[in-house]
């Protein structure tokens, strides 16, 4: 048999990571090395542990899901980062990927399958949620925000004021 896909699972609630680590233990394929509760633990467990995946949940308190995996990829270009959210707002869809997520899946998906998603990440392809690409429209032609406006943005998400956000972006 060969070697499982190593999975950094990070999510603020406890309890949440506790049911994906379930459903991906379930698989003899996968074996979950390690759990993070905010961006910056991800950030040291990544670089600790090397997994082949990281289920990375995009809002969290403080440096959130898309900037854990912007600090992960500028050191780590070759990680694999499926990112794991409540929101389905296609900026946010469109910044996780921008950052270099390969995947962006809905905890809300009634017939979410963590295993495969996490798998096809591996294997280097793409995963959106099929809601997410049901509610983009083609040729949708509304104007998009910058990377700049979109990191601002999911700061202001991740609940940082004014000040911070400021001291966080160096302005």
């Amino acid at each position: 048999m060969s070697t499982p896909i190593s999975v950094l699972l990070v999510d603020d609630h406890a309890l949440v990571r506790r049911g994906f680590r379930r459903m991906l233990e379930d698989d003899p394929a996968l074996a979950v090395v390690g759990e993070a509760s905010t961006g910056d633990e991800a950030v040291a467990r990544y670089l600790e542990l090397r997994p082949d995946v990281v289920v990375m949940d995009s809002a969290m308190p403080g440096m959130g899901g898309i900037g854990a995996t912007r600090a992960i990829l500028a050191k780590h270009p070759e990680a694999r980062v499926l990112m794991l959210s409540m929101h389905s707002e296609e900026t946010l869809v469109r910044q996780a990927l921008a950052v270099g997520a390969r995947g962006y899946v809905l905890k809300s998906a009634l017939d979410l399958d963590l295993a495969a998603a996490v798998k096809q990440v591996h294997a280097g392809e793409q995963v959106v949620d099929p809601a997410i690409l049901r509610q983009t429209a083609v040729g949708d032609e509304r104007p998009r925000l910058t990377p700049r406006e979109l990191e601002v943005l999911q700061l202001i998400c991740d609940g940082l004021s004014n000040k911070e956000i400021a001291v966080q972006l160096g302005l």
